[in-house]
């Protein structure tokens, strides 16, 4: 029920985890950070350009199983410096021109690499994955 999603496109994981789980018609992504998927290095720039860096990654990921910004419902943001949060929302809009998606923000103390921003996703597919549909029971 559970299958991993992988691309040479994004940059591979860089601890045990995937750089996203597919359940059924659910993509649930790896925090991406602004790294290079060639050279495995932070991008050189500022925070638009590490914020670009980050949603192309997550990009690459969601091609994998044929999903675009479309498809996805939730973003989680992680942010060192919530002082960013203008500039990230700048770049972030320009990925999300319409029918933005759920979206939380947070400030952390610190993230992998030494990256000024993290975002992850959950996207869901109008497709069922070969091999079986997802059944969900909604309890009252």
């Amino acid at each position: 029920m559970k299958r991993i999603v992988s691309t040479t496109e994004a940059p591979a994981a860089v601890g045990p985890y995937s750089q996203a789980i597919r359940v059924g018609q659910l993509v649930f992504t790896a925090g991406q950070i602004p790294l290079d998927p060639q050279s495995g290095q932070i991008v050189p720039g500022d925070i638009s350009d590490q914020t670009r860096r980050v949603l192309d990654n997550l990009a690459a990921v969601l091609k994998a199983e044929n999903l675009t910004f479309s498809h996805i419902v939730k973003t989680t943001i992680f942010l060192m410096d919530m002082a960013d949060f203008q500039a990230v929302n700048e770049v972030y809009a320009s990925y999300f021109s319409d029918l933005p998606p759920a979206r939380s923000t947070v400030q952390v103390a610190g993230l992998p690499k030494g990256a000024r921003v993290e975002i992850e996703c959950i996207a869901v597919s109008d497709q069922t994955p070969a091999g079986g549909q997802l059944s969900v029971d909604v309890g009252e």
